[in-house]
């Protein structure tokens, strides 16, 4: 019998018996989470199902990023009845201001490598970074985990992506992201896992890594995952929570075996990549920026769970310091977590962005979903360091949305026109 891959390992540990990509199992939850968008159908379904308590209070979180502060009256009933049912099970609860979920999750050691995660979010794959099989369900599901601890899976065949490589001047792991989509279209991974590998994944920080692992959904992933490193014991180590309790050791077993099977086993080489833009309206629609027509931009953000982390802020800074944003660009920047807005006002990085001409916005998810907080106008194009960019995404399906890395964002900001960051670095 050939060896397992990391998902078919973990899912393996969950239910108790061995099991292969293709199976079905009901598998124990170690963790589970929704967020503004969607709390309220969990509690609504939780309740249905007649469920009394949640099958442990401190695997279950909720998350206010999505419209924070809420910016109409619906919404505000919404994160009230989160708040209640919170006070109510004794649940943890990050309200306003503490940030996206996908990124105050992770920082507060609250997920584990090896760990079985779901959450009411389809970028619930970002923790895949950290060696962890997480996955977005439904609301309705997610309240079934919550209830009684544990779901059924079909367990998915991996396919393996081995980045090697030294990126280019001007090349992030955005960029690389955003490459291997436009290359194999976002529905090439659908129903699969993901294991990303190489030199190149080993060098990157555990924010780069983030990025990529994020974006898995983007190619119809179930899930991004990549074996747990030296970098992964460090930044665990760096955050409180369950994770004091995980041995480095522990961590570092969490790899597929040799043998293992893949459905298929693609290579790149990232030293060939260079910047990308994504284009409206789909994220696989990617194109090289240098062949991209001059694009005039009208808003230019800076954020969300793809790209608001302490790395992308300082690269986004250190091409706008003593510059200005363009006079025709509304330039809105909202960092991930309350941990990496005051980091960044300690170190100065905020005070920056506001000498530019940038706006600063509470921690958040800020523009990206669309209910509030830089609506573009009819028309409108917007630079992004979002993951999606379809039709209505920011809230106006008559906007024009192009995706690209912190340091391309900067840049245009800067000239007013979808640029190339090189010349800046």
């Amino acid at each position: 019998m050939s060896g397992k891959t990391i998902a078919e390992k973990i899912f393996s540990a969950h239910c108790g018996k061995p099991v292969r990509a293709g199976d079905v199992a009901v598998c124990d939850i170690d963790f589970c989470f929704g967020q503004d968008g969607t709390s309220g159908l969990i509690i609504d379904s939780f309740r249905k199902l007649g469920a009394k308590k949640p099958f442990d209070k401190d695997k279950f979180c909720m998350v206010i990023d999505h419209s924070a502060p809420s910016p109409n009256i619906g919404v505000s009933e919404v994160h009230k009845k989160m708040r209640v049912f919170s006070r109510e099970h004794k649940l943890k609860i990050f309200d306003i201001g503490c940030g996206v979920c996908h990124q105050v999750i992770p920082e507060s050691g609250l997920v584990n490598p090896g760990d079985l995660v779901v959450g009411a979010d389809s970028h619930t794959c970002t923790y895949g970074a950290l060696g962890v099989f997480s996955t977005g369900m439904g609301s309705t599901d997610l309240a079934v985990a919550l209830a009684s601890g544990k779901n059924w899976f079909k367990i998915p065949e991996t396919l393996k992506i081995i980045l090697n490589g030294k990126p280019k001047k001007g090349v992030y792991s955005k960029d690389v992201i955003l490459y291997i989509i436009g290359d194999l279209g976002a529905a090439y991974a659908t129903y699969k896992a993901v294991e990303f590998s190489g030199d190149y994944i080993k060098g990157l920080s555990m924010d780069a890594r983030f990025t990529i692992s994020n974006m898995a959904i983007e190619m119809g992933a179930k899930a991004g995952i990549m074996a747990p490193d030296g970098t992964t014991v460090k930044y665990m180590r760096s955050v409180a929570g369950r994770s004091s309790s995980v041995s480095g050791e522990k961590m570092l077993k969490i790899k597929s075996d040799s043998d293992a099977q893949y459905c298929e086993v693609l290579e790149y080489d990232v030293s060939k990549v260079t910047p990308q833009i994504a284009k409206p309206h789909t994220v696989d629609n990617v194109m090289p920026i240098d062949k991209l027509k001059s694009i005039k931009i009208d808003e230019a953000f800076l954020g969300t769970c793809t790209n608001g982390r302490m790395e992308d802020l300082k690269i986004a800074i250190s091409i706008l310091k003593k510059k200005s944003v363009h006079k025709d660009v509304k330039m809105i920047v909202a960092p991930a977590s309350k941990a990496i807005f005051q980091e960044a006002i300690e170190k100065g990085i905020i005070s920056d962005f506001v000498k530019c001409g940038a706006c600063v916005v509470a921690p958040g998810c800020g523009p990206c979903v669309g209910t509030h907080n830089g609506v573009p106008s009819a028309g409108e194009n917007v630079i992004s360091t979002a993951n999606r960019n379809f039709k209505g995404r920011m809230g106006n399906p008559d906007a024009f949305i192009y995706l690209g890395s912190p340091a391309t964002v900067a840049a245009s900001a800067i000239e007013g026109k979808i640029t190339n960051p090189k010349k800046y670095l």
